[in-house]
C-alpha cells in the first residue's frame, strides 16, 4: 500500500463516528462522582484544588470504561492512585526544566513500555502522562504538592466507592461475554446446517474464558450462571462440526442429513435461548419446537456410528447448558429437560461413553492473581520486552518519549505559551501500531479544532465566572462519558472542550487564542506522525513470523489430539486443551497483525495478500480438522491405534520443520506426515475418524504449501 493510499485509510479510519449502543446509567453515574468532587473542593478548598481534583475523578472515570475483566473499582483505584504519585513528583520538580523532563522521559519510557502488558494499563499509563503536563502548569508551592495529590487520589477513590455504592448491571461484563459465546455458537450451528464446513470465529470463547478469570474473592459471589456455561460451550463447538461434517458425520445427503438439520436448527434456537436468559440474568424460555425436534424418537432409527454419538453428546450438552443457565428457578426446566434421550437414542453407546454432566462436574474456577501479586508478573513482561531489541513495544517506548521531550522542549520556546499541548496530543495519540497512530492523530487535530473552538468562543462571548465553567466542565466530560464508544473524533471535541472550561476556572489560557492552540496540537500530532515514519515498527515483515507460530501451534494442537487415539483417555486431557488455547492464541495474533499491516505503506516481502488469505485459511481448516478428530477422542480403556502415535511424530516434526522454512520464505515439505500415512498398517483396530481425519489433516497441509508458492513471474 503507498503513503497516500495509507493516510487516506487511517483518515477515515480515525474520523469515523459508529452508532453503538450508549450506556447513559454508567455515564451518569461518572458525570455524579466528577461533579461530586469538584464542587465539594471548590467550596472547601478553592478552585486550584477543584482542578487538581477533576482531573483525578475524571481519568479515574476513564479507567472504568477501558475493556478490562478487572473489577471496576479497583481500576479506579490504580488509575487515582498511580496519577496522584506521578503528579507529585512533577509538582516537585516543575520548577526545574533539566529535572523535569528527566522525569518526564522515565514515566513517558514506562508508558510506553507498559502496553506489553495490556491495553488497559497502556492507556492509564500513557494518559497519566498527559495529565501530569497539564497539572504541573497549576500554580503551586512545594509545600501544596502533597495536598493536591492527595485531592487527585480522593477523585478516583470517589469514583471507586460510587461503582461500589451504585451498581449498575453488576457482572454485566461476564454475562455478555458468555451470552456472545453461546450465540456465536447457535450461529454456528444454522451456518453449518447449509455449509457443513463453515468456519467458525474463536475470538468470542477466548473473549468468554478471559471473562471467566476472576479473583478469588469474586469467585465466591458470582452468579452461579456463570459458572459452568463456558465449559459447556467449549465442547458444543467440537460436536456440533463433528455432527454436520460428512467426513466423520452424517452422509452428504439423504435422510442422516436431513435429521442433522433438523438438530443442528434445534440446537440453534436453545443456545440462542440460553444467551438470552444469562445475557439478562431470566429463566430460559425454551422454544418448543426446538425440544420437540430434540426429542424425536426417529433420531436412534437414522443416526449411526459416529453421528448418533455425537447427536447423543450433543443432546446432553445442551441440556447442561440449560440447566447452567438458570439454576435453581422456579422457571426453570426440571433436571434433564430432554428426559426422553434414553429413550430416543436406544441404540446409544454405554454410559462410560458419555461425557460426564453439569451435576457431576463442579467446574474450577480460573483464579486471577490480585493487583500486588501483579507486580512481579509485570516486572518480568517488561524486562522480557527490553531484551528483544525489535520488540514492538520497545520501540514505541522509545518513540513516545523522545517525541514527548522534543514536544514539550518545543512548546516551551514557541512564543505560544502552555506549550504542553503539544506533547499533550502526542502522548495521547501514539499508539504501538501505525494505523492506530494516524488515526487517532488525525482525530485529535480534527477534535481538537471543533473542541476549542466552541468552548472558546463560549468562554470570550459569555465570559462565564468559575461556578459556570465548573458546570460547563461537568457537562462536557459527561458527555464524553456517553460518546465514548462512537469514535475517538467525538471524544476528542468533548475532552478539548472540558480542559478549557476547567483551566478557565483558574483563569489559565484566558490570553491563548484557539489558533494557538490548534497549531500546538498539530505540531503534537505532526511530530507523532513523523516518529512512526523515522522510528517504525512494521508488522508486514513479521507476518510470516505470525503464520510460522500459528502452523506450530496448529501442528502441535493435531498431534495432541493424534496421540490419544494411541493412547486412549478420554475427553478430559489438559495437553489437548492447553494446545488449542495456544492455536487459538495464535490465530487470534495472526489475525490481528494481518489488519495491521493491511493498512501500512509497506510492501508484503514475499507474502502477498491473496497468499496471505489463502494461508490463513489452510491453516484454519487444520485446526478444524483437529477439532473434528478431538470431538471423537476414544474413552479411557478404549482399543489403542499404535500408528496414531506415529502420526503425531510426524506431524509435530512436520510442522516445526515447516514454519522454519515459511520463515525462510521457502515452501514447506511434509514428507513426514505423507510416508507416515503410506505405511499405515492398521495395527490395533482401524479407526475411520483418525484415519480420515489424518488424510484430511495432510490435504490441508498441502493446501497451505500451494498458498505460499511463490507466483509466477508475468
Amino acid at each position: 500500500m503507498s503513503w497516500l493510499r495509507a493516510l487516506k485509510e487511517t483518515t477515515r479510519s480515525g474520523l469515523k463516528v459508529e452508532r453503538n449502543r450508549l450506556e447513559p446509567l454508567f455515564a451518569l453515574r461518572a458525570t455524579a462522582g466528577l461533579a461530586l468532587v469538584v464542587i465539594s473542593t471548590f467550596l472547601l478548598a478553592g478552585p486550584e484544588a477543584a482542578v487538581s481534583s477533576a482531573f483525578g475523578a475524571f481519568q479515574a472515570a476513564i479507567a472504568t470504561f477501558q475493556r478490562s475483566w478487572r473489577p471496576r473499582p479497583v481500576l479506579a483505584l490504580a488509575s487515582g492512585t498511580t496519577l496522584a504519585i506521578t503528579t507529585f513528583l512533577g509538582y516537585l520538580a516543575g520548577a526545574h526544566l533539566l529535572i523535569f523532563l528527566s522525569l518526564l522521559a522515565v514515566w513517558t519510557f514506562v508508558a510506553g513500555l507498559s502496553w506489553a502488558l495490556g491495553p488497559t494499563v497502556g492507556v492509564i499509563a500513557s494518559s497519566n502522562v498527559a495529565m501530569v503536563l497539564v497539572t504541573v502548569t497549576l500554580p503551586t508551592t512545594i509545600p501544596e504538592a502533597a495536598g493536591h495529590a492527595g485531592v487527585i487520589f480522593l477523585g478516583g477513590f470517589v469514583q471507586a466507592a460510587l461503582i461500589v455504592l451504585f451498581p449498575i448491571r453488576r457482572w454485566g461484563a461476564q454475562r455478555d461475554a458468555l451470552a456472545d459465546a453461546l450465540a456465536a455458537e447457535a450461529d454456528y450451528a444454522r451456518r453449518l446446517r447449509h455449509d457443513p464446513t463453515a468456519p467458525f470465529d474463536p475470538a468470542p470463547l477466548m473473549a468468554a474464558r478471559e471473562a471467566a478469570v476472576v479473583t478469588a474473592r469474586q469467585a465466591r459471589t458470582r452468579p452461579a450462571e456463570l459458572h459452568g456455561a463456558r465449559g459447556l460451550a467449549e465442547r458444543i463447538r467440537p460436536v456440533l462440526a463433528s455432527l454436520a461434517d460428512p467426513a466423520v458425520g452424517a452422509a452428504a445427503e439423504g435422510p442422516e442429513r436431513d435429521r442433522v438439520r433438523e438438530l443442528l436448527a434445534a440446537a440453534g434456537e436453545i443456545l440462542d435461548a440460553a444467551a438470552r436468559a444469562i445475557r439478562h440474568g431470566e429463566p430460559v424460555a425454551l422454544p418448543p419446537a426446538a425440544v420437540a425436534a430434540l426429542r424425536t424418537p426417529d433420531t436412534g432409527a437414522i443416526l449411526a456410528g459416529p453421528p448418533r454419538r455425537a447427536a447423543t453428546r450433543l443432546g446432553a450438552l445442551l441440556d447442561d447448558v440449560v440447566e447452567t443457565a438458570a439454576p435453581g428457578t422456579a422457571a426453570a426446566p426440571p433436571r434433564t429437560f430432554l428426559t426422553r434421550l434414553a429413550v430416543v437414542f436406544r441404540r446409544a453407546p454405554a454410559p462410560q461413553q458419555q461425557t460426564p454432566t453439569h451435576s457431576d462436574t463442579r467446574p474450577i474456577p480460573l483464579i486471577r492473581p490480585s493487583v500486588p501479586a501483579l507486580g512481579p508478573k509485570a516486572a518480568r513482561a517488561l524486562k522480557k520486552e527490553l531484551r528483544q531489541g525489535s520488540s514492538p513495544y520497545l520501540r514505541h517506548a522509545i518513540r513516545v518519549t523522545a517525541v514527548v521531550v522534543i514536544g514539550y522542549v518545543l512548546g516551551e520556546f514557541l512564543p505560544f505559551g502552555h506549550g504542553y499541548w503539544a506533547p499533550l496530543a502526542s502522548v495521547m495519540v501514539m499508539r504501538p501500531d501505525f494505523s492506530q497512530t494516524y488515526g487517532r492523530a488525525v482525530a485529535r487535530f480534527g477534535g481538537t479544532i471543533v473542541g476549542v473552538s466552541v468552548a472558546s468562543a463560549i468562554v470570550v462571548v459569555t465570559d462565564p465566572g468559575v461556578p459556570l465553567s465548573i458546570t460547563l466542565a461537568i457537562i462536557c466530560a459527561g458527555l464524553m462519558y456517553l460518546l465514548l464508544r462512537t469514535g475517538y473524533v467525538v471524544g476528542q471535541v468533548m475532552i478539548a472542550a472540558y480542559i478549557v472550561f476547567l483551566l478557565g476556572t483558574i483563569g489559565a489560557d484566558v490570553n491563548q487564542t484557539v489558533y494557538e492552540r490548534v497549531l500546538l496540537t498539530l505540531l503534537g500530532g505532526l511530530l507523532a506522525m513523523l516518529s512512526y515514519a523515522v522510528y517504525p515498527a512494521w508488522e508486514t515483515p513479521r507476518l510470516r513470523t505470525r503464520l510460522a507460530d500459528w502452523l506450530i501451534a496448529d501442528g502441535r494442537y493435531a498431534a495432541a489430539v493424534v496421540h490419544h487415539y494411541a493412547e486412549p483417555a478420554g475427553h478430559a486431557c489438559p495437553d489437548v486443551r492447553q494446545a488449542l488455547l495456544d492455536a487459538r492464541a495464535a490465530r487470534i495474533a495472526w489475525r490481528e497483525a494481518k489488519a495491521r499491516a493491511a493498512n501500512e505503506p509497506v510492501r508484503h516481502r514475499g507474502l502477498s495478500r491473496s497468499a496471505a488469505d489463502d494461508a490463513g485459511e489452510a491453516l484454519a481448516q487444520i485446526a478444524r480438522i483437529g477439532m473434528l478428530m478431538e470431538a471423537h477422542l476414544p474413552e479411557r480403556g478404549a482399543t489403542p491405534v499404535p500408528a496414531a502415535a506415529r502420526l503425531a511424530d510426524a506431524l509435530r516434526e512436520a510442522t516445526e520443520q515447516g514454519a522454519k522454512a515459511v520463515r525462510e520464505r521457502k515452501v514447506p515439505d511434509w514428507k513426514p506426515v505423507r510416508e507416515c500415512l503410506e505405511r499405515w498398517d492398521g495395527d490395533g483396530v482401524p479407526d475411520r475418524v483418525v484415519l480420515r481425519g489424518a488424510r484430511l489433516l495432510l490435504d490441508g497441509l498441502d493446501e497451505l504449501s500451494d498458498a505460499l508458492e511463490p507466483s509466477p513471474p508475468r
